[in-house]
C-alpha cells in the first residue's frame, strides 16, 4: 500500500493559501513597501500635501480603471476609455458654454445636470457600442476598441472643431463651466480631494456589483470559462455589452473630473491614459485572461503609479527613465502573476 507521504497534496493546501494572500494583499504590500522606500529616499514625499497631491492625480487613473477592470474581468480589454473620456467631457463642455439650436428651435445653454447627464449618457452609449460590435460580429475586443478608439478621437475632434472648450471667446462673453465641476476636479472636501472621494465611492459601486449582484457572478463566469457559463445559461453577448457599458460611464465620470482639473476640454486630452488604466488594473491583480481580480486591487494599483510618479519626480528621475522604470515594473508583476 502506497504511503500518505506519496500521494499527492490535496487542494486548497498552504501553497494555494499562500498564492491566494499574495494575490490579494500583494499589492497593498507593495504600495506599503513602496511608501517606505521613497519616505527614506526624499523627505518631501510623507508630507500631507503632498499625499493629497498623490490622491488628486490617481484619482483619474483610479476611475478608468475601475471600468477597465470589469471588461478584463470578461477576458476582454478596452482600448477606448481615454477616448470615450475625451468624448464625454466635450459633449458636456460644449453644452454647457455653447447656446444649442436643434430643428429651428433656440434651447440656448443647458442646465449643468441636464448637460452632466448628457454627457455620461454618451460614455455609456460609447460602451455599449463597443460591447455589441464584439458580441454580434465576433471580432477581438483588442481590435473592435482600437478602431472606435480612433474614431470617437475623430468624433470628439468634430465637435469641438479642433479647439479647446470653452473658448477664449466663450469665456469672454461670460459663458464659464459651473463651480461645482470645477470643485469636483480640484476642489477639497475637509481637506481630502473631492475627486478621491468620487474615486473611492465607483470603487465601493463597482466592489459591491462585482461581489454581491448577479451581473458580477455572470461577468466572473464569462471571464473564468466561457462555455461554462453558455451552458449555465447565462448571456455572454449580453454581459459583455454590460461590461462595456460600466467602462463607458466610468470614463466619462473620469473625463468629467478632468475637465474639473483643467477648466476645459479638448479632443485630444487623456491620450494615452487607457495604458495607464490597464496598467492599473494589470498591477492590481486581475488577471488579463479574465475570470480573477477585483476593483479594490485596481484602485491600489493607480495609487501605485502614483506614488511611483510623484516619488521619482520628486527624486528628479528623467522622464525617459521614468518610463522605463514603469514599463519594466508592469512586466515583473505579470512575469509574478
Amino acid at each position: 500500500m502506497a504511503s500518505q507521504r506519496s500521494l499527492p497534496s490535496a487542494p486548497g493546501g498552504a501553497g494555494t493559501r499562500y498564492r491566494d494572500l499574495l494575490l490579494r494583499g500583494g499589492p497593498f504590500i507593495a504600495l506599503v513597501i513602496l511608501c517606505v522606500f521613497l519616505s527614506m529616499a526624499t523627505p518631501h514625499f510623507a508630507t500631507l500635501d503632498n499625499m493629497f497631491n498623490i490622491t488628486r492625480q490617481s484619482a483619474f487613473t483610479a476611475i478608468l480603471a475601475i471600468g477597465q477592470t470589469f471588461v478584463i474581468l470578461t477576458g476582454g480589454i478596452d482600448l477606448s476609455v481615454a477616448a470615450v473620456a475625451a468624448l464625454s467631457a466635450c459633449v458636456t463642455t460644449v453644452l454647457l458654454t455653447t447656446p444649442i439650436t436643434l430643428f429651428g428651435y433656440d434651447f440656448g445653454i443647458l442646465p449643468a445636470p441636464l448637460a452632466i447627464a448628457i454627457g455620461l449618457g454618451v460614455g455609456c452609449a460609447c460602451g455599449a457600442l463597443n460591447g455589441w460590435i464584439i458580441a454580434r460580429f465576433k471580432i477581438p475586443d483588442f481590435i473592435a476598441t482600437l478602431g472606435t478608439m480612433t474614431v470617437l478621437r475623430g468624433v470628439a475632434l468634430i465637435v469641438t472643431d479642433g479647439l479647446p472648450v470653452p473658448s477664449f471667446q466663450s469665456m469672454s462673453s461670460g459663458a464659464a463651466l459651473p463651480s461645482a465641476l470645477i470643485q469636483a476636479g480640484s476642489g477639497s472636501m475637509l481637506g481630502i480631494p473631492i475627486s478621491a472621494i468620487i474615486a473611492l465611492i465607483v470603487a465601493l459601486v463597482g466592489f459591491y456589483i462585482l461581489r454581491y449582484r448577479a451581473l458580477g457572478r455572470a461577468i466572473f463566469a464569462v471571464g473564468g470559462n466561457r462555455e461554462a457559463a453558455r451552458v449555465a445559461g447565462i448571456d455572454i453577448g449580453r454581459t459583455k455589452i454590460m461590461a462595456y457599458m460600466i467602462s463607458g460611464l466610468t470614463a466619462a465620470i473620469a473625463g468629467l473630473i478632468m475637465v474639473g482639473r483643467l477648466n476645459s476640454a479638448n479632443a485630444l486630452m487623456a491620450d494615452g491614459e487607457e495604458l495607464r488604466a490597464i496598467a492599473a488594473v494589470v498591477i492590481g491583480g486581475t488577471n488579463l485572461f479574465g475570470g480573477e481580480g477585483g476593483v479594490i486591487g485596481s484602485l491600489v494599483g493607480a495609487v501605485i503609479i502614483g506614488v511611483l510618479n510623484n516619488g521619482l519626480n520628486l527624486l528628479n528621475v528623467s522622464p525617459f527613465w521614468q518610463r522605463i522604470v514603469q514599463g519594466l515594473g508592469i512586466v515583473l508583476v505579470v512575469i509574478f502573476d
